[in-house]
């Protein structure tokens, strides 16, 4: 009896050796597809998330200095809401890299927890995550040359940025969408949607967008990163805020503001010493469209503080109560200055509904003082039409909700300028960000939501 049992007890385990030995390994090994990514020091590793698994931040994570993470395109990432040391973030440490390359089919996005793209979450929802902060060794307008990035506590080392490197390379983004962040960890220390602080040039960053987010949409701390097909709706601050003396170079930006939150199009400062630190913020900007809140809001186009300087080419800007502002000041480096030593440049450009359609202090002094500036403001009201600068109708058609930024008028492409002698710029024929064709497809919020049609 018991040799029966013993024959019968082999025989059945040969046969379930036999069952496993012909079964696949998917089926016994489930994978885990829903992940939750937090950070205990150490970063994330050089590591790769792909688009057949969803991901969800949990706090602070970090790229460490020496660390890839790659983003496959399609890739979805989530971030737990919060507030505070609640907050939650991707950040690149300087050193580290990210190479999320999205494509117009297939775009990375980084929205909040329980957003199903379906519109579970609203168009213009803000502040329930943090955002993307990319830090780099680039040089930046500081007295020691190194900074600690807003939107993280002072106590995180990880958080220092700046250096020497002109051509620091912090990675690609590409096809990257950046929904619903902003999120608030203490007084006046906000996170942007996207930050750029001390980011080389040698980081690509191309077809982004940042969709209603609490605080700037861009904001770039100094370096030299240069930004092409940029769309930034809907935040609560400036759609690109520039500081802390950023040499890079911009062309076809999308910039659009609701109608209840923003403050300026751009907001471009020189520097934390305006004194004696280089260097001074000079971006190179070209083809930007924008629309701004309103003739009855008095909200600026553009402000040139801290004795910033830089180049606007080439665009058109619609809807904004005050136009472009200049400081100006006797007593220091102001920007006026940059202006008269031919490094702030405003030409080729066209306004609509922008300072009531006036031309006279469409471009102004801002005096930091109570300072008599009436020469100073003549000669910029001379300058606005001798620059090529044009008040017209650029035929753009709105539902109420949203605006066909392309069109037929002619008055796009009578008179384009001159573009620099710089691989990085498409010689385009055209005023604005858009030729023929809207590249702000359906890989954008923007579009889907119908604020760019």
């Amino acid at each position: 009896m018991m040799k029966n049992k013993l024959l019968l007890f082999t025989f059945i385990s040969i046969v379930l050796i036999l069952l496993m030995s012909n079964c696949r390994e998917s089926d016994y090994v489930l994978e885990e597809t829903d992940i939750v990514i937090s950070d205990n020091g150490l970063g994330l590793g050089t590591v790769t998330w792909t688009k057949d698994k969803e991901y969800t931040l949990e706090g602070l994570v970090f790229v460490n200095d020496g660390q890839v993470l790659t983003i496959e395109a399609g890739t979805v990432i989530k971030a737990r809401r919060g507030q505070g040391t609640a907050a939650t973030a991707l950040i690149v440490a300087r050193g580290g890299k990210i190479i999320a390359e999205g494509t117009a089919v297939d775009p990375i996005i980084f929205t909040c927890e329980g957003d199903d793209l379906e519109g579970s979450v609203e168009a213009n929802e803000r502040g329930l995550w943090g955002g993307v902060i990319l830090l780099g060794s680039a040089p930046i307008n500081t007295i020691s040359g190194e900074a600690h990035v807003e939107g993280i506590e002072s106590t995180e080392p990880r958080g220092i940025y700046g250096g020497n490197n002109v051509e620091s390379n912090s990675g690609i983004l590409s096809y990257v969408s950046i929904r619903h962040g902003g999120t608030d960890i203490g007084h006046d220390n906000e996170i942007n949607g996207l930050t750029l602080a001390g980011v080389g040039s040698k980081t690509i960053i191309e077809n982004v967008e940042v969709i209603a987010n609490a605080d700037d949409g861009i904001e770039i701390f100094g370096g030299t990163v240069n930004l092409k097909n940029i769309v930034v709706t809907n935040c609560s601050d400036d759609a690109i805020d520039i500081d802390l003396g950023y040499q890079g170079n911009g062309q076809y930006w999308c910039l659009l503001q609701n109608m209840e939150v923003g403050d300026k199009i751009i907001e471009i400062d020189g520097g934390e010493e305006i004194k004696t630190a280089l260097p001074y913020s000079l971006p190179v900007i070209y083809n930007i469209t924008a629309v701004g809140r309103g003739s009855e809001i008095s909200n600026k186009l553009i402000s040139f503080d801290d004795n910033a300087g830089g180049t606007i080419c080439n665009s058109v800007f619609i809807n904004q109560d005050k136009g472009i502002s200049i400081e100006y000041s006797s007593a220091r480096n102001n920007s006026y200055t940059q202006f008269e030593n031919s490094n702030l440049k405003i030409y080729n450009n066209i306004f609509f509904n922008v300072n009531a359609n006036e031309e006279m202090g469409l471009i102004a002094v801002n005096p930091l003082n109570d300072e008599e500036i009436t020469t100073e403001q003549q000669v910029l009201n001379s300058y606005f039409y001798r620059a090529a600068n044009t008040i017209c109708d650029p035929e753009f058609k709105t539902d109420g909700t949203g605006y066909k930024l392309i069109s037929d008028s002619e008055y796009l492409t009578n008179k384009v300028g001159e573009y620099p002698d710089d691989s990085f710029f498409y010689k385009a024929n055209y005023n604005g960000a858009f030729g023929s064709y809207n590249w702000v497809g359906e890989w954008t919020l923007s579009f889907q939501a119908g604020f760019i049609y």
